[in-house]
This record gives structure tokens, sequence and C-alpha cells, in this order.
């Protein structure tokens, strides 16, 4: 009798509890790691001197057009979370056979040399080459920073924690959806909508850098997060993993852009759960809430108290229209959802490597 194999997992995240049972196996000797591999966590955190060298690595896969611009973004952004200044970038640039040529490694490098420039950072090393197997490129980063001592953020929130939320959710998601599935929004949706959901990538943008290091400048931070793929939902599913703690989030205080609405509503997508680099979560004492967000606000960054800390033991629970929803990590994004229908991803065949700018 024929017996299925284990199930095959599908593309995104690995489930947590596999890579919880992973990082379980990891044994930090060294005690200059002050922050180890742990689910939620966003890097890592080691002991020099009076700093701490705070240390990230991400690859960016499915993004084309602009993937070296979203190689240090992205990898900057979870450097900042932790308090950290991101100072030194390294890629790792692995590039598919038959279809690299001299315009798509200059378009990468200059895409990533911008990006550093916009960010104060600088490009100090890596790798590259042509490799088997790949039919579009890959860029892994590594992001390094530093933050003193005692300026670390960790995930050490406290009961009655403010949860505080920036720009809006489904930023990055909304923009990839209008640029990805213009021909089939077009018939749904304005032109004008699409053209403003394809901008959010750049304006808010999915930078999280600013704010983060703002709010740790004028008041007391116990925690930061960026949520990206599994959208809100898996970023508040990790920072309460990392953190140990409850979380009660209120639905109606959750900015949801107009075009990610309507986006969202024309493909069946669940906004909450679609991926949201651009979005900052803050976790604060209450007596230091006002002062992050009037910051934030004079500086034209959008933020509203969207939740509080609770037990551990309350869970992660959604207030919507007075009754509560548990939250749990989702299976996969709803952007690999959106194009679950189309072989090669989001990225077709033409103008996978357009060099355009946005």
């Amino acid at each position: 009798m024929r017996r299925d194999g284990p199930r095959a997992f599908a593309v995104g995240k690995l489930p947590p509890d596999v890579l919880q049972r992973a990082l379980a196996t990891i044994s930090i000797q060294d005690e200059r790691v002050k922050i180890g591999p742990r689910l939620g966590e966003d890097a890592a955190a080691i002991a020099f001197d009076d700093v701490y060298l705070v240390a990230k690595t991400d690859p960016i896969t499915f993004a084309a057009e602009r993937i070296g611009w979203y190689a240090v973004h992205i990898n900057a952004n979870d450097v900042a979370v932790m308090g950290a200044r991101p100072r030194w970038f390294l890629a790792a640039l692995l590039l598919p056979e038959g279809r690299t040529d001299a315009a798509l490694v200059d378009h990468i490098f200059q895409d990533i040399l911008s990006a550093c420039r916009e960010l104060g950072i600088t490009l100090c090393g890596g790798h590259t080459e042509i490799t088997h197997g790949l039919d579009r490129p890959v860029v892994v980063g590594h992001m390094l920073g530093e933050v003193p001592r005692e300026k670390l953020v960790e995930k050490r929130m406290e009961l009655g924690d403010r949860v505080l939320l920036t720009k809006g959710i489904a930023i990055e998601g909304t923009a990839i959806l209008a640029r990805e599935k213009a021909s089939e929004l077009a018939s749904l949706c304005e032109a004008g909508i699409l053209e403003r959901a394809r901008r959010l990538l750049f304006d808010p943008g999915i930078s999280v850098v600013r704010e983060a290091l703002r709010a740790v400048e004028v008041a007391r931070v116990h925690a930061m997060h960026d949520p990206t793929e599994g959208g809100l939902v898996g970023g508040l599913c990790e920072l309460a993993a990392a953190g140990g703690v409850g979380l009660h989030i209120w639905r109606d205080r959750i900015r949801i852009w107009p075009e990610t609405d309507i986006i969202c509503r024309h493909l069946g997508l669940d906004p909450l759960r679609l991926i949201a680099s651009g979005a900052l979560l803050i976790v604060a004492p209450p007596d230091q809430c006002s002062r992050i967000m009037d910051v934030l606000r004079s500086e034209g960054i959008e933020v509203a108290e969207v939740g509080e800390v609770r037990e551990r033991a309350y869970g992660l629970k959604l207030e919507v229209e007075g009754g509560l929803v548990e939250l749990t990590f989702p299976e996969r994004d709803e952007i690999a959802r959106a194009f679950e229908a189309t072989p090669s991803g989001p990225h077709g065949e033409e103008g996978r490597f357009s060099t355009n700018e946005p």
C-alpha cells in the first residue's frame, strides 16, 4: 500500500514549531552573545567594549526590479529595531546562469550603493557568482550596526505597556500587487489608485530606520519589531513569542491604506496577513507613548496606539466590534496566495530583470 511522504512546506517562512525545534538545538557558549537566535528576534547582538554589534542577514528572493535596494532596506530595518544604527553592509549576489549580463550586474550594484547612500551605510564586502539552477537574481544581505550597551532594545515588555503602530499596514504588499497584477487590477481599479499603490513602496516607503532611531532617542522603549512576511498578524505573533507576553489589539485603530483595502477586496486577500514592511511596532510604557507619538508626528510619520501588553496566558487577541478573535501565526503570507496560480511566482518572464526606475 502506498504511503504519502511528509507534507512539503509551502513557500515562505518555516512553520513556527519547526523553526522553534531547530533553534532549540543551538547552544551559545560565547558569553559575549547577548541576543542569539530565537523565534521572533530580529538580529543578533554581540558585546564589544561599550557597544553591542548588531548583526542581521536576510535574503531577497522575490523582487527583481529593485532587488539591491530591497536588500539594504530590509536588513537595515532589522538592525534599527534593536536601537542600533545600521553602518556596514555586505552582499552575496547569486546570479542566474545564461541570463546574467553586465547591465544586470551594474544595475544591482548601483541599486545597493544608492540605498546605502540614503541611509549612510558603507558597502564593505560580499561575494558574487553565477549560480546553476536559478531563474532570477538572489541577493543575501548582511547588515552590521552598533548601539551603546545601555540603548540596546531587547524585547522585554511589561504588563500594561502600549503597542504603537506607524504608517499603516501592508505597504509593501500593496505596492507589489499593484506592480505585478496591474493588468488584472486595471479593469477593477482606477488608474490613479494603482499608481498611488505602486508609489507606497517609496512613499511612505518600506524603511523604518528613521522612526525606530527617533523613538529610542526621545523615550524609553521596551521593544520594537517590523512586521514583514505574514503581515501585521505575523509580526504580532513574533513579537509576543520573543517577549513571552500576551497582546490585546484593537482592530479599529489599525490603519489600512485606501489602496490596500481596494486591492485586497478585489483579490480576496486579508490585509492583516499581507507582507507589511514599512510599518513599525513600538512597545513602550504608557507614560512614554505620547512623547514618541508627538515626535514622530512632528516629522510627518503617522503613528497610532493599537494595543497593550497582557500576561502570557492571555494569548494574542484582536478586538473586533466588541468581540475577540484569537490570532495565530499565518500559515503563509497572503502575497503567496495571490500568486499561487503563477508557476514562476510574482515575476513573470517578461521584465524580470527590468532596470527601470519606479
